[in-house]
């Protein structure tokens, strides 16, 4: 399928299941794919096509010390690498420090400040609305007193949310369901100082996780779309308000469009994962997230050739044609480990049945982890689920002291383990 698949790849940021479908997609080609991640039971680290790993924290490390281990990276591999991002704050990264990255690495040529506009809702909220893109009606209060004016009018339920939804040196928190003033006004005063600034209130859509639509594609180096491919969400994990768990291959003509038409009229190039929730009130699509990189279900889109976003990534940014591909009608994916997890939530919610469970198995092409070819990621996800679930979601007070001591001491990339 690749002409020359000489070109190295670095995932930068391997995540729980984004990083392994990055390494195998590739990987099954011959690409020789890097990793790097702050866990060192990420299961792209297990997987047979990952060519080496490197141990670094990019979320919480100084820009400076990132860049000098990624340089460090570039100087093991011994020739330019495509570095691919997975989440926004590395893809932010990436375009903020393109001049000193580019010497070891190659990626999409992004507007640093157009990156940061798509990675804060904000931000991607006000330039929906001027690229006349329904979106849901969102108050954004920078004080009590605004979120007290913003009572006056609402109606509930209403989503609080962060605008960002992972800032370095504040305390992560996602997003709730509020059902009464009172809640609403209890939530925002336990926020840290800080974390007020990063509120979002945002009208609250109905609806089961079906009326979840997300685009899939690929903006080449002109700015054309390249590959496109449309899906709905069936569960998520966490349960009703987070990534998708099973999903959906499905066509949507107004989905597509609409996303094709905004980007092209803001310029952007590369990968792109945007989420719309459709509104059986006026019935409207309104986009609710736009990701500035590989989404973390970009498997579920691969053609009948086996395209997907990250071979298409690869072939514009090494020079070789992308081949066009459309996505079978009804092919399902699934992240296994977690959807059992929130299908026992929805089942207890009595939003699910157990024959409905069975029937919503089918036609599942691919999961996350498990594969006849590469069995040992699967082994690596269930081991960092259980360490996570033992440890919780406060870190414990010797990883603090890590954070702490990485401010003033630069760490030095870990050795490549070759395969």
């Amino acid at each position: 399928m690749l002409e020359d698949a000489s070109t190295p790849v670095v995932v930068l940021v391997c995540h729980h299941h984004v990083g392994i479908g990055i390494v195998r997609s590739l990987g099954r080609l011959g690409v020789p794919v890097y990793g790097i991640d702050a866990n060192p039971l990420s299961p792209a680290f297990f997987s047979r096509y990952c060519r080496g790993r490197f141990l670094w924290d990019l979320h919480n490390a100084p820009a400076q010390e990132s860049l000098r281990f990624l340089s460090g990276v570039g100087r093991t591999i011994g020739r330019r690498a495509l570095l691919v991002p997975t989440s926004d704050i590395g893809a932010m990264f990436v375009a903020e420090h393109a001049a000193r990255l580019a010497d070891y690495y190659i990626f999409p040529d992004c507007d640093p400040a157009l990156v940061r506009t798509l990675c804060s809702k904000r931000e991607m909220y006000h330039l929906a609305r001027r690229c006349r893109v329904d979106a849901p009606e969102t108050a954004f209060p920078q004080s009590r007193q605004d979120v007290l004016d913003y009572l006056k009018t609402a109606r509930f339920p209403i989503l609080f949310k962060p605008i960002y939804n992972l800032v370095p040196g504040l305390k992560p928190w996602r997003m709730a369901i509020v059902k009464s003033e009172r809640e609403l006004l209890t939530r925002y005063d336990a926020l840290e100082e800080g974390n007020r600034l990063n509120v979002m209130l945002q009208e609250y859509i109905a609806g089961p996780d079906e009326m979840t639509w997300t685009f899939n594609g690929y903006f080449d180096r002109t700015g054309e779309c390249r590959l496109s491919f449309t899906g709905r969400k069936l569960r998520n994990f966490p349960p009703y308000f987070g990534q998708a768990s099973l999903a959906v291959c499905t066509h949507n003509d107004h989905v597509a469009n609409t996303t094709i038409r905004f980007m092209k009229e803001i310029g952007y190039r590369g990968a792109l994962d945007l989420g719309y929730r459709y509104d059986a009130r006026d019935g409207k699509y309104k986009v609710n997230d736009i990701n500035p990189r590989v989404g973390a279900m970009f498997r579920l889109f691969v053609g009948d050739n086996g395209m997907d976003v990250v071979r298409a990534l690869y072939q514009d940014l090494t020079g070789q044609p992308v081949l066009p591909a459309s996505a079978p009608e009804g092919r399902r994916w699934m992240v296994e480990d977690v959807d059992l997890i929130s299908a026992l939530r929805y089942w207890r919610d009595r939003k699910l049945t157990i024959r409905q469970w069975v029937n919503s198995l089918r036609g599942i092409k691919e999961m996350a982890f498990v594969a006849a070819d590469d069995p040992l990621p699967l082994a690596a996800a269930y081991l960092m689920d259980v360490r996570r679930a033992l440890r919780g979601i406060v870190p414990s007070r010797s990883s603090r002291l890590r954070q702490v001591r990485r401010q003033w001491r630069p760490e030095r990339p870990a050795p490549v383990e070759q395969r």
